[in-house]
C-alpha cells in the first residue's frame, strides 16, 4: 500500500486531503510542521510527502533542505502544496527535486488526489 505522509500547519486542510486519500485506498500520516514532518518522514518512509510551505517552527522550505540532505530522504516523491504565489516560492525548492508545486486555491482536493495518483502508477 502506498504511504502519503502529508506536512501541514493547518488541520483542516490536512484531515480533508486525508480523507480524500484514504478514501482511493492510500495509507496518510500526518504532521503540523517541518520539524514533524522531518520525524514523521524517517520513521514511516512514505512513497509521497504532500508539504505545506508555510508553517511554524520549522517552514517547508527548511524541511525540505533537511529531508534531501539524508539519504532515506533523497528519492521521497515531493508535491508542494501551497497558496503562495508562484513568484514568492522560494528558488531553493526547484534545486531540492520537487515532483510538482500545486498551489492549493487552484485545485479540488480530488484534483491533487488524481495529480499524485497519475505520478505513481
Amino acid at each position: 500500500m502506498t504511504r502519503i505522509a502529508i506536512i501541514e500547519d493547518d488541520q483542516a486542510i490536512s484531515q480533508m486531503y486525508r480523507f480524500k486519500f484514504e478514501n482511493e485506498g492510500y495509507e496518510v500520516e500526518l504532521a503540523e510542521n517541518g520539524q514533524d514532518g522531518l520525524m514523521l518522514i524517517e520513521q514511516y518512509k512514505p512513497h509521497v510527502v504532500l508539504l505545506d510551505l508555510m508553517m511554524p517552527i520549522m517552514n517547508g522550505d527548511e524541511m525540505l533542505e533537511k529531508l534531501r540532505e539524508q539519504t532515506w530522504g533523497r528519492n521521497i516523491e515531493v508535491y508542494v502544496l501551497t497558496n503562495i504565489g508562484e513568484q514568492e516560492i522560494p528558488q531553493s525548492i526547484k534545486k531540492h527535486n520537487v515532483k510538482k508545486i500545486i498551489l492549493k486555491a487552484e485545485l479540488t482536493p480530488k484534483q491533487v488526489v488524481d495529480i499524485v495518483k497519475r505520478d505513481i502508477k
